[in-house]
């Protein structure tokens, strides 16, 4: 994936979603319609990417959205590069618990 790429995300609930990757920013964005709803900042070293911080703005919490940013980031990760993923940010850790098809990027690379 390049710098600045955005990609559509299949998501019944919020067709018109979009997740940005800004590389150079280390950062993910979550856009509904036109609107930056929420983000997802990381950190690579040379042996892994580390989830520090996720936010959604407060008029779109409780709907689903950060869920869809972290499943898009991770996967993201997961074809571009064979780090491991550690999920620095609270929100990012609960997410990979909670779902165990993820739990191997916390392993993998090691």
């Amino acid at each position: 994936m390049t710098d600045d790429s955005t990609l559509p995300v299949a998501s019944p609930t919020f067709p018109r979603t979009q997740v940005r990757h800004d590389e150079a920013a280390r950062r993910y964005t979550l856009w509904l319609d036109d609107e930056t709803v929420g983000l997802a900042d990381y950190v690579v070293t040379p042996h892994e990417v580390r989830f520090t911080h996720t936010e959604i703005d407060p008029r779109h919490r409780r709907q689903g959205l950060a869920g869809i940013l972290i499943e898009y980031a991770l996967d993201d990760w997961r074809t571009r590069s064979n780090l491991t993923v550690v999920p620095q940010c609270p929100y990012v850790a609960r997410w990979v618990d909670d779902h165990a098809e993820y739990q191997d990027l916390l392993t993998r690379g090691r």
